[in-house]
């Protein structure tokens, strides 16, 4: 297992052991103990957009098999906190480690699709640029997990914002990994269908040891999956 850790410096820090899980030490975050290997762990986490600090000395963790959903109010840093996590953006200070070095599949506001690429062409470009070597079927398979298979030769740019979520979603439908998901509001534009689908992909996850960190400003209906919530704070502390 690789295990790697995003400082304030910005640079990876890590090395290649062996395949054994290797349990932190017995530590504390939040109020709870750390004590057998993580998905992520958050030291005293800090970061600022220009002058403003959005918040400062966070620290959670997130369990193998747990879903935490971050809440928090509009503009408090909780899009910038996924991003940190993902390894997309560098801290002010503290750390963040992630088992395996990094999240198996991180999705944000933005779809990421090609507007001039088909639906198939594009959910085919996403899983090799990040290293899943998928055959058609499995493509079609995972379209068809999000009913978006009927569209599959439509361009992206045809496709409306519902239709465009479906594909970028469709990625998860590719990952059998038991690895860390990051997702910035994943059920924006999804009709009920969408939500379903969306969630039985996430049981799905969790039920092989995945863990899941994402925020959504809908209720979550997953009756038969705890979900931890960790609120937000309001603002940084001066």
């Amino acid at each position: 297992m690789r295990t790697a850790v995003w400082a304030a410096t910005g640079c990876w820090r890590g090395r290649v052991g062996s395949a054994k899980s290797r349990a932190l030490p017995s530590i504390h975050v939040g109020n709870r103990p750390i004590s057998a290997p993580a998905s992520l762990v958050a030291l005293n986490v800090s970061c600022r957009r220009g002058e403003e600090w959005l918040f400062r000395d966070f620290s959670f963790s997130i369990q193998p098999g747990e879903l935490v959903w971050l809440r928090g109010q509009n503009g408090s840093g909780k899009t910038s906190l996924l991003r940190i996590a993902a390894g997309l953006s560098r801290p002010e200070g503290g750390t963040v480690t992630v088992s395996g070095g990094r999240p198996g599949a991180y999705i944000g506001h933005a779809n990421a699709l090609k507007d001039d690429l088909t639906v198939t062409e594009s959910l085919a470009f996403l899983a090799r640029l990040h290293g899943l070597e998928c055959p058609s079927q499995r493509i079609n398979a995972a379209l068809r997990t999000l009913a978006i298979h009927h569209r599959r030769h439509a361009f992206v740019r045809t496709l409306s914002q519902g239709q465009r979520r479906r594909v970028a979603l469709a990625r998860l439908a590719l990952e059998h990994e038991p690895s860390l998901w990051i997702l910035d509001e994943p059920f924006d534009a999804l009709d009920t269908q969408g939500i379903e689908a969306v969630n039985q992909l996430l049981a799905a996850h969790l039920a092989r040891r995945g863990s899941v960190f994402l925020t959504s400003h809908l209720a979550l209906s997953l009756p038969d999956t705890p979900v931890s919530e960790l609120e937000f704070p309001a603002g940084a502390p001066p």
